[in-house]
C-alpha cells in the first residue's frame, strides 16, 4: 500500500478529518497485523511494550511499515528545518575550532531539536491524534470479537458436516484469533461460564472467549484454581470439540508460558487422565487391540501425546524453579503410569495401561532419558521411584522377563508361537496394533527405561526388585544376562516386517546399544557388566560351538557378531581386561578355563574353518570380529602372556599367508573394463580380509614380546609396509591412533629387524622429507597476507613432532644399521632443491656443518642447525651411539671446529668467544660426549642465558680437554665404623667352609647393610663381595645356568690397537672415567684391553655362526662391553681378577641380563632368536617392566603411552650400558650387586623403582610434551638404590615366580 502523507498535517486538531483518521488506522493496524505473533508470544502486557519499543532492533521490516514511513516523513516535515537551521550554525563554528568532532555536532544538534517550539508542538499534536486513533480501535474490537465467533460457528457446522480430520492439539489454530486483555472481573466471570452446570452453549461461549485472552494473564489470576477444576473436568466431556479446544488452550499455554505455570496445567491434565483410565468408561483391553482412527481412542492419545511433549520439553527449564515445582510434574507422571500396579485395582493383566499408550508415542522412553539426564531431576526421579513407584521398575523388570521367555520358545524348533515384534505389511492405511504388537511395544519402551535407569548409581540401588511371580529377587546381573541372552534368543523377523522398524526395534539392536552405552560407562560397566555370569552368559554360543553342542540360535553371523563386539569393548577397559584373563567361566568346575582362553581357542577354531555351522561370506566377519578380540587382550603384556601358549600370532600369520596366495592372483584392474566385474566381489573381500589380518600381526608389536613374536612370523616387512600405506593413507588420524602408531614405531625402532623394515618401507625416507619441508621448505601452497613470525623456541613448535619421531627412532639397534659403515656424502655444492632422505642426510645437512656449501644450502641456517645440535645431543646420550658417531663422523672434532671458528676478530692476542644460540648448544654437547658422570659427578651447562650481570658463565672451548669445571670434586670417602652387621658379612665371605645355605645367609647380611649403611658397599668391600659370591655360585651345579667352557686367558700384551675404532674410544673414556673416580692407575688401558680382547675370545667359544644381512649379527659385538668395563672399575683394574671373575659370572643366569655381550650370537640361544638381533634383555626383562609398570604405577604408564613413548626402549638404553651418565658410580655398583645376590628379576625392580621416583617429573614432562627427551638427557636426580630396597622387597614377593620362570626359559622359548 502506497499512500501520499503530504496532505496530512495535525498542527492544528481542527485539520484532522475522518479520512485521515482511516488512514491511520489502516496503517496502525497493519503495523500490529505484522507483530501479532511476537505479541501473543508474550508472556506478560509489560513483556509486549518491551517488544513493541525494540521493534527496530529486532524486525527487518520495520523502516517498510507505512505506519513507521508516515511517522519519519511527518518528522522530517516538522523538525527538518530546525534541523538544518542548527547545522549550518554548527559547521561555521566547527571551523573557527569552537565545536570538534562529529559526535559533538551530532549531540548538539539533537538538543536543539529537542528543545525546539516545533518539536514540542509536534509532539502534542501527534499524542493527540494517535490517542483518537488508538481509542476508535478499541471500540471496533466488540465488533471485531462478534464477527469471529460467527465465523466460528459456521466453521464448526461445517465440520460435522463433512470428513473427519486430524485436528491435532498442538497445531496453530488456537494462535490465530484476536488478541484482547481480560481483567479480573471478566475472568471471574469466565470461570462461572465454564461450570459443567452451566448449559453448552455458555461454556463454549466462555472456551472462545478464554483462548483469546494471554495466557499469563490467565495463570496470573485469582480465578486460575476454578478455571483449572472446570477445565479439567471439561475434559471429558463427550463433545470432541470442545474438549480438543481444551488441548489447544494447554498445548498454547506449554509453548509460550514459563514452568512454574505450565507444571499446574501439567498436573492437571495428568489427575484427567489417571482418573479418566480408573473410570468405569474405561473398558480398553490388550487382547482386543487398538484401533487409533476410533474416535475415542484419537482423543486419548491426543493427550498422552501433549503430556508426552511436554515431558521432553520441560526438563529443559526446571532447573530454573523451585524443586517442589519439578517434583510435582514429575509424582503426577508416575502416579498416572504406575496405575495398573496399584493396590485394589480391579483391573485384569489385560489392562491396557497408561504405560502402553505412552510407549505408543515414545517407544524410546526419550522422556526418561531426559528426565534422568540431569543429577537435578534424576535425584527426584529416584527417589520417588524407590520410595513410592517401585512397581513401574517391577512392571518393566516382568515385561522384559515375559517378551524373553516367548524368545525361548520361539527359538524352539517346534514351537508354532507368533512373534511379537512383527510389523504390519506395508498397507500404510491400516491404523490398528494387535494384541501381541502392544506388548512388543511394550517391551521395547521397558528394555529402554531399564537400560537408562542401570547407568546410574541411583538407579542400580532399585535393586534387587521382587516380582509376584518369581520366588527369587531379579538383581542387576540377572537384568543383565537377561539383555545378553535376548541377543540370541529374539525371533527372526519376516522379510514383509517393515525395514526402518525392524532395524530400530529389534531387541537385539536395542540391547546392543544399552550394553554399548554400559561399556562406555566405567562405573556402569564394573557393576552391571564386569560379572562371572555375564561374561558366561556371553560365551554361551562361543562355548557351544566350542565344545560341539546344538546351538538354539535364530541368526548365528548376527549373534556372533555382537557377542564379538561387546567383548572387545570389555577387553579394551583395565578391569574387563582382567576379568577376560583372571575370572574362570564356570565357577564349580577347578579346571574350568579362563573366558581368555575359551576365546583365543575359538579364535584358532574360526582360523582353520573348523566352525561348520559357518562358511563362507558369513564366515569371514565373524573371524575379524574375533580375532579384534584377543587382539585388544594380547597387545598389553599380561594380555599377550596369558595368550602365548596358544600360538595366536602363528594361526593369524598362518591365515594371512592362505589369504595373500590368493589375492596374489587377483587380475589387474583394466581401465576400460566395468569396475564392478573387473574385481569380484570375493577378490575385494580376500583383500580386506589379508589387511585385517596384516593389523592383527601388526598390534603384536605394541610390546616388547609381541614383537619378537612378529619376528617369528616372517610378516614383518609386510606388516610395516601396511602401516606405512596405511598411514598415507589417512591424511589426518584422530590422536588416540596417532598415540598408537608412535608407540609401534617405537617399539619396532629398538630391533635391528624391524628399524631396516621401517627403512625399506619408505616410512624413514617420509619422515625425512616431512621435517625438511617443515624446517626449510614452509607451506608454498598458502598466500602470505602476514610475514611469519620468528620462532622464538630452540626447535619450532611446528617441527616438535617430527623430532619427537625422530628421538624415538632413533635407538642404537637402529642407528647401528642405517649407519655403520656408511660415510657422509660432503658434497662440494648442494642444491637448494636437493631433499634429504634418509638419516645420514639429516647428519650431513644438519648437524655435520662443515662446509660453506651446507651451510648456504639451508635457508634457515640457525634454526635448521640446532634442530641437528639438539638431536645429536640427545643421540649422544645413548654411549654405543656415542661412540658410533664420533668413530666414523669425529663429531667433537667438527663441533671443536665450529667453535674455534666462532670468536671475535681482535688484532691484539686470541679472539673471545661470540656467544649465540649455536656456540651455547655446541658447548653443551661438547661437554656432554667427552665426559662421563652421574649427576653428582658431572655438570653440564646450561642451553640459556644467564638474566644476572654474567650472561654466559659457563667456559667454552675449542680443543681438547675440557674445562675442570665441567667435573665436579669426588668427596672424601668417609671413615667408617664396621658395625656388626658388616663385620659378620665380611666374615661370611672369608669363611674357608660354606655351608648349604651359605648364599642365603649372605643376602639375608647383605640386605641388612645396605639398609642401614649402604655407603660401606663400595670399594674393596663390593669387590670381594661380588667375586667371593660369584665364585661360590659357579661351583654350585644348581646355579650355573649356562656351561662355563675351559678357556686360558692369552700371555701376551694386548695394546689398544688391537681392539676396534668404537672399542678404543670406550677404553679411552672409561679410562678417564676411572681415573677421575680415583680407581685406575694411568697403566690401566692396556689391562682394559686385555680384559676386552680376552672376553671377546672367551665368549666366541660359545657363539654360532650366523648368516644375516643385519650388520649387528657380523662376527662381533654392535657396541662397546659396559658391563666388563664396569667390573674392571670395582676390580680397580686388575686385570687378571676381573677376567677370572667374568669367566665364573658367565655361567650364571644373571650374565644374560647384565653382560649383554655374553649372549652375542650365542648357541645358548635358539637360532631363531639369535638371527632376530634381539636380547633377552628386551623380550624379557623390558617387557616386564611395561607390564609391572601398569600394575604398580598406571599413571606413569598412562604418561608413556600418551608421550608415544615405551619404557622398554628407556630401560633398554639404561640397562645396555649399566646406567653410565644416569647415576653416580656408587649406585651403579649398588645396582651390579643387588642383581647379582638377590637375582637377575631385580634388574626389572630396580626400573620400577627409577620411574616411581621419577613419576611428578615423568608426569610434568608428559604435558610438556618432552617426555623422551627428558628421560634420555637427564640423570637419575636423588635416586639412591638402598632407598628402594623395601619396595623392590615388595614387588618380589609378588612377581619373582612369574618373572623367574620366563627368565629361566631364554634358551628354549621361541617368545
Amino acid at each position: 500500500m502506497r499512500v501520499s502523507y503530504s496532505f496530512i498535517c495535525f498542527p492544528q486538531m481542527s485539520h484532522f478529518t475522518s479520512e485521515d483518521e482511516a488512514l491511520l488506522q489502516s496503517m496502525l493496524r497493519q503495523l500490529l497485523q505484522s507483530v501479532k505473533e511476537k505479541i501473543t508470544g508474550a508472556p506478560s502486557v509489560e513483556c509486549a511494550e518491551e517488544i513493541l519499543l525494540h521493534l527496530e532492533e529486532t524486525d527487518e521490516n520495520f523502516h517498510n511499515y507505512e505506519f513507521v514511513k508516515y511517522l519519519r516523513q511527518y518528522i522530517r516535515n516538522t523538525v527538518g528545518p530546525v534541523i538544518e537551521e542548527e547545522t549550518e550554525k554548527c559547521t561555521s563554528a566547527q571551523s573557527q575550532g569552537e565545536i570538534s568532532g562529529y559526535d559533538t555536532l551530532v549531540q548538539h544538534v539533537s538538543k536543539k531539536a529537542r528543545e525546539s517550539k516545533e518539536y514540542r508542538e509536534m509532539i502534542h499534536a501527534l499524542k493527540n491524534v494517535m490517542m483518537v486513533v488508538v481509542e476508535s480501535l478499541i471500540n471496533k474490537f466488540e465488533e471485531d470479537r462478534m464477527h469471529d465467533k460467527e465465523l466460528a460457528s459456521k466453521a464448526k457446522k461445517e465440520r460435522q458436516s463433512g470428513y473427519y480430520t486430524d485436528n491435532c492439539s498442538d497445531s496453530d489454530s488456537s494462535f490465530n484469533q484476536s488478541y484482547a486483555f481480560m481483567s479480573q472481573e471478566q475472568l471471574q466471570l469466565l470461570a462461572e461460564k465454564l461450570d459443567p452446570s452451566q448449559p453448552k452453549e455458555v461454556r463454549q461461549e466462555a472456551l472462545q472467549t478464554l483462548c483469546l485472552a494471554p495466557v499469563s494473564d490467565i495463570l496470573n489470576s485469582e480465578s486460575w484454581p476454578s478455571l483449572s477444576k472446570h477445565l479439567t473436568i471439561s475434559l471429558a466431556d463427550p463433545d470432541a470439540t470442545f474438549s480438543e479446544k481444551i488441548l489447544r488452550f494447554y498445548a498454547k499455554t506449554f509453548s509460550s508460558s514459563p514452568f512454574n505455570m505450565t507444571r499446574e496445567v501439567y498436573t492437571s491434565l495428568a489427575r484427567h487422565l489417571e482418573s479418566y483410565f480408573l473410570s468405569g468408561e474405561y473398558s480398553l483391553h490388550i487382547s482386543a487391540g487398538l484401533d487409533v482412527s476410533n474416535t475415542d481412542v484419537n482423543r486419548l492419545l491426543k493427550k498422552v501425546r501433549l503430556l508426552n511433549e511436554y515431558q521432553k520439553e520441560a526438563p529443559s527449564s526446571w532447573i530454573r524453579h523451585p524443586e517442589k515445582y519439578m517434583e510435582e510434574v514429575v509424582e503426577s507422571t508416575l502416579s498416572l503410569l504406575s496405575l495398573k500396579q496399584k493396590l485394589n485395582h480391579p483391573a485384569s493383566p489385560d489392562f491396557l495401561s497408561p504405560m502402553h499408550f505412552l510407549a505408543l508415542l515414545d517407544i524410546k522412553a526419550m522422556w526418561f532419558k531426559k528426565w534422568t539426564h540431569a543429577y537435578y531431576s534424576r535425584r527426584v526421579v529416584f527417589r520417588l521411584l524407590e520410595n513410592k513407584y517401585k512397581s513401574l521398575i517391577n512392571a518393566a523388570v516382568q515385561q522384559c522377563l515375559d517378551y524373553f521367555e516367548f524368545c525361548k520358545a520361539a527359538v524352539n524348533k517346534n514351537s508354532k508361537v507368533v512373534d511379537f515384534a512383527q510389523q504390519h505389511c506395508s498397507d500404510m492405511q491400516n491404523f490398528s496394533y494387535t494384541g501381541p504388537e502392544l506388548q512388543y511395544i511394550y517391551f521395547v519402551h521397558s528394555l529402554c527405561l531399564l537400560g537408562r535407569l542401570l547407568i546410574y548409581k541411583e538407579g542400580q540401588k532399585l535393586f534387587p526388585v521382587q516380582l509376584k511371580n518369581k520366588k527369587d529377587t531379579v538383581s542387576i546381573t540377572d537384568i543383565l544376562v537377561l539383555f545378553v541372552q535376548l541377543i540370541y534368543y529374539y525371533p527372526s523377523y519376516p522379510k514383509t516386517a517393515l525395514a526402518a522398524h525392524t532395524e530400530n526395534y529389534s531387541p537385539e539392536s536395542l540391547v546392543m546399544e544399552i550394553l554399548q552405552v554400559f561399556c562406555d560407562q566405567t562405573g556402569c560397566a564394573a557393576v552391571c557388566l564386569y560379572t562371572d555370569r555375564v561374561i558366561d552368559a556371553l560365551l554361551h554360543p562361543v562355548q557351544s560351538l566350542l565344545n560341539g553342542t546344538e546351538v538354539y540360535i535364530n541368526c548365528l553371523e548376527t549373534t556372533l557378531l555382537d557377542v564379538a563386539d561387546i567383548l572387545a569393548r570389555i577387553a579394551a577397559s583395565e578391569d574387563g581386561l582382567s576379568l577376560l584373563l583372571y575370572v574362570k567361566t564356570e565357577k564349580n568346575a577347578e579346571d574350568s578355563p579362563t573366558a581368555a582362553h575359551v576365546l583365543v581357542q575359538f579364535t584358532k577354531k574360526l582360523l582353520r574353518d573348523d566352525i561348520s555351522l559357518l562358511s563362507g561370506s558369513e564366515l569371514m566377519p565373524v573371524k575379524g570380529a574375533f580375532v579384534f578380540v584377543c587382539r585388544q587382550m594380547y597387545k598389553t603384556c599380561e594380555g599377550l602372556q596369558m595368550l602365548i601358549p596358544y600360538g595366536l600370532h602363528e594361526s593369524i600369520a598362518e591365515a594371512w599367508r592362505k589369504t595373500s596366495l590368493i589375492s596374489e592372483r587377483v587380475p589387474t584392474p583394466v581401465t576400460d573394463a566395468d569396475s564392478s566385474s573387473s574385481i569380484s566381489q570375493e577378490s575385494k573381500s580376500s583383500l580386506l580380509w589379508e589387511e585385517t589380518l596384516l593389523d592383527a600381526l601388526l598390534s603384536f608389536s605394541t610390546t616388547p614380546k609381541g614383537l619378537f613374536l612378529l619376528h617369528s612370523t616372517d610378516a614383518m616387512n609386510d606388516c610395516v609396509n601396511f602401516m606405512f600405506n596405511s598411514l598415507s593413507k589417512k591424511i589426518q588420524t584422530n590422536e588416540y591412533e596417532d598415540f598408537g602408531n608412535r608407540i609401534i614405531v617405537t617399539q619396532m625402532a629398538t630391533t635391528p629387524m624391524a628399524a631396516v623394515a621401517l627403512q625399506n618401507s619408505g616410512f624413514i625416507k617420509a619422515l625425512v622429507t616431512e621435517l625438511w619441508a617443515l624446517l626449510e621448505c614452509g607451506k608454498d601452497d598458502l598466500r602470505i597476507t602476514e610475514p611469519k613470525s620468528t620462532p622464538v623456541d630452540p626447535i619450532d613448535q611446528s617441527c616438535q613432532k617430527s623430532f619427537l619421531f625422530l628421538v624415538n627412532l632413533l635407538t642404537y639397534p637402529a642407528v647401528f644399521e642405517l649407519l655403520s659403515k656408511r660415510d657422509i656424502p660432503n658434497k662440494p655444492m648442494y642444491s637448494f632443491r636437493e631433499v634429504p632422505t634418509d638419516i645420514i642426510d639429516i647428519i650431513d645437512r644438519l648437524i655435520i656443518l662443515n662446509s660453506e656449501a651446507k651451510i648456504h644450502s639451508l635457508f634457515n641456517y640457525e634454526q635448521s642447525h640446532i634442530f641437528g645440535l639438539r638431536l645429536l645431543n640427545v643421540l649422544c646420550c645413548e654411549l654405543n651411539t656415542l661412540l658410533l658417531l664420533e668413530t666414523q663422523y669425529k663429531v667433537s672434532q667438527v663441533l671443536l671446529t665450529a667453535q674455534e671458528e666462532n670468536v671475535t676478530e681482535t688484532s691484539e692476542g686470541p679472539g673471545v668467544f661470540i656467544i649465540d644460540g649455536l656456540s651455547v648448544e655446541r658447548n653443551h654437547v661438547l661437554v656432554r660426549i667427552n665426559l662421563i658422570g652421574g649427576p653428582q659427578e658431572r655438570i653440564l651447562p646450561l642451553r640459556e642465558l644467564d638474566k644476572g650481570s654474567g650472561l654466559y658463565p659457563w667456559p667454552m672451548f675449542s680443543s681438547f680437554p675440557v674445562p675442570k669445571c665441567y667435573l665436579a670434586k669426588i668427596p672424601r670417602k668417609a671413615e667408617f665404623r664396621q658395625d656388626k652387621d658388616l663385620n659378620k658379612l665380611l666374615k661370611l665371605l672369608k669363611s674357608p667352609e660354606k655351608p648349604t645355605e651359605w648364599a642365603e645367609i649372605c643376602r639375608k647380611q647383605f640386605r641388612k647393610v645396605m639398609k642401614a649403611r649402604p655407603d660401606s658397599i663400595s670399594g674393596p668391600i663390593l669387590a670381594e663381595l661380588i667375586e667371593k659370591f660369584v665364585s661360590y655360585l659357579s661351583e654350585c651345579r644348581t646355579d650355573c645356568y649356562f656351561s662355563m667352557g675351559s678357556y686360558k686367558a692369552m700371555d701376551v700384551d694386548v695394546k689398544k690397537e688391537n681392539l676396534s675404532s668404537v672399542q678404543q674410544l670406550g677404553v679411552e673414556m672409561t679410562v678417564r672415567y676411572g681415573k677421575y673416580l680415583n680407581l685406575l692407575k694411568e697403566d690401566a688401558e692396556n689391562g682394559l684391553c686385555f680384559v676386552l680382547v680376552n672376553c671377546e675370545e672367551f665368549l666366541k667359544q660359545q657363539q654360532r655362526t650366523v648368516v644375516s644381512s643385519l650388520c649387528c649379527l657380523q662376527e662381533h659385538y654392535a657396541g662397546y662391553d659396559w658391563f666388563a668395563s664396569s667390573i674392571f672399575l670395582i676390580m680397580s683394574g686388575d686385570r687378571e681378577r676381573t677376567l677370572t671373575f667374568l669367566q665364573q659370572f658367565s655361567c650364571l643366569l644373571v650374565s644374560a641380563f647384565l653382560w649383554l655381550p655374553r649372549l652375542h650370537l650365542s648357541m645358548h640361544l635358539p637360532v631363531t632368536t639369535v638371527e632376530y638381533g634381539i636380547h633377552p634383555v628386551y623380550f624379557c626383562s623390558a617387557h616386564y617392566v611395561e607390564m609391572l609398570l601398569k600394575a604398580e604405577l598406571p599413571l606413569v604408564c598412562s604418561a608413556f603411552h600418551m608421550s608415544g613413548f615405551t619404557p622398554s626402549q628407556i630401560c633398554l638404553q639404561w640397562i645396555t650400558q649399566c646406567f653410565w651418565n644416569y647415576m653416580d658410580w656408587s649406585e651403579i655398583c649398588h645396582y651390579i650387586a643387588i642383581c647379582i645376590l638377590l637375582g637377575p628379576d631385580y634388574q626389572i625392580y630396580v626400573c620400577i623403582s627409577l620411574f616411581r621416583h621419577l613419576q611428578q617429573d615423568i608426569l610434568k614432562h608428559t604435558e610438556a610434551r618432552d617426555l623422551q627427551v627428558f628421560l634420555k638427557e637427564e640423570a637419575l636426580h636423588g635416586f639412591r638404590v638402598s632407598d628402594y630396597l623395601d619396595y623392590m622387597e615388595s614387588l618380589q614377593d609378588i612377581y619373582r615366580p612369574m618373572l623367574m620362570k620366563d627368565m629361566r626359559t631364554i634358551k628354549a622359548q621361541n617368545t
